[in-house]
This record gives C-alpha cells, structure tokens and sequence, in this order.
C-alpha cells in the first residue's frame, strides 16, 4: 500500500505539468493508472474501516452493548470484502490492468459450428456488459447459413484482459443440433483468442512498414446500416509473425487501419509476453499454449452441464452460463493460475 500511495502522488504532481496535456495519450495512460492505483487504496481503506467495525462490535458484544448476530453479520461482511480484494489481487501483471481484444473462429462443424460462435459472443457481450465494460464491435463475418465464422470485439475498462485471458482455448459444445433434420446429438467447436489492447506508449513494440501487407474490403455482417457499401474494411498481415487482423468497425478506411494498427501491436505484444514465459517456465507454457487441440471447456446442453477442464468447475446451469454468468468460472481459472493442478476428467 505504500507503493501504491507513493505512485499515487508521484503521477499526481505530473499532471500538474503546464505541459502535462501536450501528449494526450500519454496524459490519459497516467490518469488511468491513478485512477487504478487509487481503487486500490480506496479498497483497502474500506477493509480497515470494516474490521475496526468488527473489532468494535466485537467489545460491546462481550459487554452486552450488541447482539452475537450483529457480531456475525458484521464478521461476513467483512470476511466477503476481505476474499474479495485477496481474490482481485490475483490480477497482478501489467497487462492484466488492460482492455482486451477477443476473437472467436468457428471450427469444424459447419453451420453448426457458425451458430455456435455467434453464442459464444453474445455470451461474452453479455458478461462484459454486466461486469460494467464498453463492448466495440471491431470485425464480423457471417456464416454461410446462420451465425458467423469468425468475429473480434474490443472489451473496454480497467483489468478487461485479466479478466478474460481465461477464456483463450477452444470451446466444445454438446447439443441436439436445430440444424440437423433427425434431431441428432452434435458436437462443434469454435476457438477464443485474448489479447490485452495496448492503448499508451508506454510498452514499446517496433512495427516496420515494410513487414506489413494491406488489404480493403467491403464490411460484411449482420444488418443493414452497420454495413459499409464502400471499402473501408481493412486487412493488415505481419509478414514476420504471420498474425492477421481485420477491423471494420469506423465508417473511414484511414480510421480502419490506425485501430487495425492497434490490434496488431496488441497482438504483437501477447506474443511477446508467451516468448518471455516459455523462456522463464517452459512446463508451464506448454499447459497454457494457445493451439486449436487446446480445449478448456465443454458446454453440454441437453446433459445441462458447464465444466472447465483445466480447473475442473462445473456448473449445471448452462442457460446462466450462455447468458453471461461466467465470474465462476473466471474466479476458478485465476485461482486454478496461482497454483495449476491438473484435473482428472
């Protein structure tokens, strides 16, 4: 907490700068951090003051002033909040403090498979928006039939990344398929990609034009007047790694590609950041290594079941889970992160 408190003042006396407002994105990038670096102390201030309560309550209690039941209200309430900030805690890294960028590909299954993405990311619009996040659409292509093959939104807010960088893997859903006419069981696939969205200049990622190849095309997706009718869409290839990304989410082709070149740097920076980890822990990046074998959860409707595989949380109720529920298990992979056991099937 004195870390924290110094930080505080440290960034403080830089807004009070004349010049402080002269480079807007650095001004926002501290402004951020204050504001992150004081919703800690505010925390921790609201833990002293609610275990002085208890301890308080506590002495009149034993003079007979308060009830046993007051002293055990106050005891869970106290006790909640505590797990909670030990819990958020957990979000310890640089760029869990991010917003994130997600991807979802629908893999082998068709249209199955296609109507499976797009569940996918109305769950996830629907969490981020519950836990209090700005949801911008980046990218979408629809499905042949129903659904879409692949789509990227951005997840706006303190700690979107380490929030969701739990969910990278692939997802299997187990359902009575609508789409098959005999009404057979079906299993399909789509694959969740995080990254967090480097928003300041304070990470350095060197990017040479001559490593990147543009394309433009016309918008696609869903609904008539999201749908740009000229070319503004942009495709941007870094020939070095290989990563791809698309954005059609500004009307504006320049608008496109500078949020195009974000993705690409955010990208870049999350492959920079596994690099570093296969080099420090080599067993433990093998677990967590993004590949399209890597399934992490199973979604199994008509059994009414939800199970991580790497943590081994379950739930059954997966209507809760499709419509956005999914802080248990994001909890559970945190915690799981901490100390990785592996869990038997």
């Amino acid at each position: 907490m004195d870390n924290r408190l110094r930080e505080i003042e440290d960034l403080t006396s830089q807004t009070l700068d004349p010049n402080f407002w002269n480079d807007p994105k650095r001004a926002e990038g501290i402004q951020r951090q204050i504001g992150i670096s004081q919703n800690w102390v505010n925390d921790y201030n609201t833990i002293a003051r609610e275990v002085d309560d208890l301890e308080g309550l506590f002495e009149f209690q034993k003079e007979g002033l308060s009830t046993e039941a007051e002293v055990d209200a106050q005891y869970a309430r106290t006790a909640e909040i505590l797990a909670d900030a030990e819990f958020r805690s957990t979000l310890n890294k640089k760029e869990d403090e991010m917003s994130a960028v997600l991807t979802i590909n629908a893999g082998a299954g068709g249209t199955e498979a296609c109507d499976w993405s797009a569940m996918l990311l109305r769950m996830y619009r629907m969490w981020a928006e519950r836990a209090g996040f700005k949801v911008v659409e980046l990218f979408e292509q629809a499905g042949e039939e129903a659904g879409i093959k692949s789509a990227s939104i951005e997840v706006v807010g303190p700690y979107a990344y380490g929030w969701l960088k739990s969910e990278n893997g692939v997802h299997r859903l187990v359902r009575i398929s609508p789409f098959n006419a005999q009404g057979k069981r079906q299993t399909s696939f789509a694959a969740v990609f995080v990254y967090p969205l480097v928003e300041d200049d304070s990470i350095q990622i060197d990017i040479r034009p001559d490593d990147i190849e543009m394309d433009v095309f016309r918008a696609s997706g869903a609904g008539g007047q999201h749908v740009n009718r000229t070319e503004s869409a942009v495709r941007l290839r870094h020939l070095p790694s290989g990563v791809v990304v698309e954005c059609q989410a500004e009307r504006s082709q320049h608008q496109n590609r500078d949020r195009a070149m974000q993705m690409l740097r955010s990208r870049l920076y999350e492959l920079e950041l596994r690099k570093r980890q296969e080099e420090k822990d080599k067993i433990e990046a093998g677990k967590s290594k993004i590949e399209w074998g890597s399934q992490i959860r199973s979604y199994v409707l008509d059994d009414r079941w939800v199970k991580d595989l790497r943590t081994g949380h379950k739930v059954h109720n997966p209507d809760a889970v499709l419509d956005g529920d999914l802080d248990g298990f994001l909890k559970a992979f945190l915690m799981w992160q901490s100390n990785p056991v592996p869990v038997e099937e």
